[in-house]
Formats: C-alpha cells, sequence, structure tokens
C-alpha cells in the first residue's frame, strides 16, 4: 500500500480510514489483556511517557507549524491563528474534563472527576482514555482537511506520518484500560471490548474535523492549532502526571523523549 494509493480517495474517507488505524491500534493494545493479567507499573509508565511524547511532537510539528504557514500564505498574522485555537482547544478540553465523568487509572473512585455520576469504575476508567482519544481523532482529520485545501504546507504524507504516530501511542494506551479493567474482575473479553471501546470516537471525530475545515476553509489554522492545544492539554493535564505518580519517574520521562523523537522524524521524514 503507498501514498499514491490513497489519494484516490475523497479527504473524508481518507481521515476516516486514517482514524480507523488509529482504532485498530487502540484494539490491538487492548487485545494485550487475553496474555497478561497486569502490567509492571514502570512498564505503563514508560507507556503513558511515550505517548506524551508523540502527542507533545505531533502538536507542533503536524499542527502547530502548518498553522503558522498557512496563515502566512494566506495574508493574516501567523500569530493570531496559532495563539487563539490553540487557547481554545485547551479551554474547550477543561470545559469537556469539568463535565465528563471520568476515572484515571490507580486512582480511587472518591477522585472521580466530573459531574456526579452512578457509573460504574469500569466505565468511569473508559471515560477517560476516551477523552485522550477525541483531540486525536480530531487533530488527524484536520491534517487530512488541510490536505484537500489545497495549501502548500499541508501535504498528504504529513497527514499520514501523522496517523501513523498517533495509532503508535494509542497502541499503550488500549493497554492501559484493558489491563487495570481485568483487575476490576471483568472478564479478558469484556476487557477488550471495552478497551477498543475507547478508540470508537476517533474516527468520529477525526472525520467531523475534515468535513469542518473542507466546508470552512478560513478556520483552518484554527482549527489545526485548535487540535494543537487539546492534545497538550491531555498530555500536561493527565498523562505526564499519571506516568509521574511512582517509583521510577525517569523511566516515564526517557519514554516521552523517545516518543517526541519518533513523532519528529516520522513528521520530518514522510512529511
Amino acid at each position: 500500500m503507498t501514498i499514491e494509493w490513497f489519494t484516490n480517495f475523497h479527504p473524508i474517507w481518507q481521515a476516516l480510514l486514517a482514524t480507523c488505524f488509529t482504532w485498530l491500534m487502540t484494539a490491538l493494545g487492548a487485545g494485550i489483556v487475553f496474555f497478561f493479567k497486569s502490567i509492571n507499573r514502570q512498564l505503563l509508565n514508560l507507556m503513558l511517557g511515550f505517548a506524551a511524547g508523540v502527542m507533545i511532537a505531533a502538536s507542533f510539528w503536524s499542527l502547530l507549524a502548518p498553522s503558522i504557514e498557512m496563515s502566512e500564505e494566506i495574508g493574516t498574522p501567523s500569530w493570531i491563528p496559532a495563539a487563539v485555537g490553540f487557547l481554545l482547544g485547551g479551554i474547550f478540553l477543561r470545559i469537556v474534563d469539568r463535565i465528563l465523568p471520568h476515572l484515571h487509572i490507580d486512582y480511587q473512585m472518591e477522585e472521580v472527576e466530573g459531574i456526579k455520576t452512578s457509573w460504574r469504575r469500569s466505565v468511569l476508567l473508559i471515560m477517560a482514555i476516551t477523552l485522550h482519544n477525541f483531540p486525536e481523532g480530531l487533530a488527524v482529520g484536520v491534517a487530512f482537511g488541510a490536505v484537500a485545501a489545497g495549501l502548500p504546507s499541508a501535504t498528504l504524507a504529513g497527514a499520514v506520518a501523522l496517523a501513523i504516530g498517533i495509532g503508535i501511542q494509542n497502541f499503550p494506551e488500549g493497554a492501559a484500560v484493558s489491563v487495570p479493567l481485568r483487575r476490576e474482575g471483568l472478564s479478558r473479553f469484556k476487557c477488550f471490548w471495552y478497551g477498543q471501546l475507547s478508540g470508537v470516537v476517533e474516527p468520529i471525530a477525526g472525520v467531523l474535523g475534515a468535513a469542518a475545515v473542507i466546508l470552512m476553509r478560513p478556520i483552518l489554522p484554527y482549527a489545526l492549532s485548535f487540535a494543537a492545544g487539546a492534545m497538550i492539554f491531555v498530555v500536561v493535564e493527565e498523562l505526564i502526571p499519571e506516568s509521574q505518580m511512582e517509583k521510577g519517574a525517569d523511566v516515564a520521562t526517557m519514554g516521552a523523549m523517545v516518543g517526541f523523537a519518533v513523532m519528529m522524524v516520522l513528521d520530518v521524514a514522510l512529511g
């Protein structure tokens, strides 16, 4: 399969296929529960750190930098869309974080975030990862929508690189859902089902993001930086703190460094 083959599809279909790939990677990660009942905490910290590094690199190389370049191409002061969209993305995720009931890994039920609910612990754990996945799917969709807009700074190879990077870091996120659910006493199949279900939001967000920027091209630089702001919010608010909760924080830090390097190489080499 080559990128040239991918060009035969409409950009919205490209976004759907790309985010279905990231969803599949979530499912593969969730499938770890069929082989292991638990994950070493150090390994989990490493995976969370890796995911954080990928998202930080993607936010700049695949989203903020193109947003700035596009602003210059269409005659808008380059810093305005990047700054405004970035902050709006963070504000949006903050509002969702305050409303959507969710519980992070290894937290007690008394530490549930969002509005009060009677949802079970397993559902709350799923909601926490779903919150991570929405901005990731949005970022991929917006990237493919940017290619459809025909601006020189947006390339199909760059959008594909972003999808690959997000997919790679979705693997540990899938495991981070399914394995803790196994400790809650759920069957392996249910753990896998709920783990992959947390990634369903990515194709939805991807199609919405691609369609929005195709229909409303002037918002494209804002949409790119909005997705970047949403992802950075997830990294700073959740991924980094969760990866640093116990001893061995240096492992998580090195995971973040490797994740950043992997995403940077993907974007520069392919984009």
